[in-house]
């Protein structure tokens, strides 16, 4: 059988359906990816085979953008303005971004582009012909290829944000490109989506209006060598502080709280571990002697044997942990990461807090209590157990190719 998968161009919202793929492969069947060419290399060392025909609006500028509108319409929670959608750039105020003027010049050649990109996924789609098509939250190009094509299709979820959440949070993109209308599919809507597979523990409630696929979460952070010292049993409680690859990017700089984080952990009786990209790690500076630092370490080999985990409530970092069952503390900004953190919270295994609230003294406080209370740690455990209890990939897999071959 033939699998095609369609991505978007950030990894972190396809990482999660990685092991899906894997999956697939081991079973014998045909696999490919269709990604932007800004991707090759983070798929192809996924160990699945690039396509790289879409283009379209970058992802940091799509984002930029939906927190500008966040920010006009009035829900933008910060005391500080997001940054400039282009350049990314400090904003004074919100009319410093011309809005009308972005519409009439640039919008128009970004929407040719993602057509482009559209058009290029259902020509590759017609020569390849797909029996199943499977695409990220990002990537609306798989759904468009599987309704052309009349194969069933599933979106991926990347963590406890949903597609069904309300709109200025939604992670699902626009067809700005106005493909699904020029392919005589009508306007997109979220309801066309028919199944959503779904990496979650039940208790989080994510909402999702379309048939859900339990699938178990299986970790990909990327690829990197583990050092050896990540195989060593903490003998005090160790705290793992990691943070998004993109968020000073999308949400300004202000919201990279390493700095304040680290010194909040200062002369803590803890093991302190801080992975981050190094460019956010340039902002640590000198460092307690305590403290070890690594860059783009996956989370994954870190979080066995943590007492708790210190992040922004991104996707990736939020599943992680639930796997490894380790409490969480999260200081979220982006709004799709704040329903994340809302709803980890809710099961009573994290601690979540607006990331303007997030002082030294509440972070200082929220990891004590994490290691002090062994509610927190049961209520780990319970996802821990959640996770491992629902469907492996390889029997989704299955199921799926069942679906595609019509049984």
């Amino acid at each position: 059988m033939r699998v095609l998968f369609t991505v978007s161009s950030w990894p972190t919202q396809y990482a999660a359906l990685v092991p899906l793929g894997w999956a697939f492969q081991a079973a014998g069947h045909e696999v490919r990816v269709l990604c932007d060419p800004s991707q090759t290399d983070p798929v192809a060392r996924c160990g699945l085979l690039p396509v790289p025909v879409l283009s379209g609006m970058p992802e940091v500028l799509r984002l930029r953008l939906q927190y500008h509108a966040e920010a006009v319409a009035g829900n933008w929670p910060y005391p500080w303005l997001p940054p400039h959608p282009v350049t990314g750039d400090r904003l004074n105020r919100l009319d410093a971004f011309d809005f009308a003027h972005f519409e009439s010049r640039t919008a128009p050649g970004l929407a040719d582009e993602a057509a482009r990109g559209f058009d290029a996924a259902v020509a590759h789609a017609r020569d390849w012909r797909p029996q199943l098509v499977l695409h990220d939250p990002g990537s609306l190009e798989g759904l468009l290829v599987a309704k052309l094509l009349g194969v069933p299709s599933a979106l991926c979820l990347w963590g406890p944000a949903s597609p069904h959440d309300p709109d200025h949070m939604r992670i699902v993109p626009t067809d700005h490109s106005g493909s699904f209308p020029r392919y005589g599919l009508g306007a997109f809507d979220v309801s066309m989506i028919e199944r959503v597979v779904d990496p979650n523990p039940a208790s989080l409630k994510v909402p999702v209006e379309a048939e859900r696929l339990p699938v178990r979460f299986v970790p990909y952070n990327g690829a990197a060598a583990a050092p050896t010292w990540t195989a060593r049993r903490p003998e005090r409680p160790r705290v793992v502080v990691t943070w998004s690859t993109a968020l000073s990017a999308v949400s300004g700089p202000d919201s990279c709280l390493l700095p304040r984080i680290v010194a909040a952990l200062d002369g803590l009786d803890a093991e302190v571990l801080v992975t981050a990209t190094a460019r956010d790690l340039a902002e640590l500076g000198p460092v307690p002697p305590p403290v070890r630092v690594a860059e783009r370490l996956p989370l994954a080999t870190l979080l066995p044997g943590a007492s708790a985990v210190v992040h922004h409530g991104g996707g990736g970092s939020s599943l992680t942990a639930m796997w490894a069952g380790v409490p969480q503390f999260i200081a979220s900004f982006a709004a799709e990461q704040r329903i994340s953190g809302e709803r980890v919270a809710g099961t009573g295994a994290a601690l979540h807090v607006s990331g303007e609230l997030a002082d030294e003294a509440t972070i200082r406080s929220g990891i004590e209590r994490l290691l002090d209370a062994p509610s927190y740690r049961a209520a780990a455990g319970r996802l821990r157990e959640e996770v491992a209890a629902a469907p492996t990939p390889a029997e989704l897999a299955a199921d799926l190719a069942g679906l595609a071959a019509g049984g």
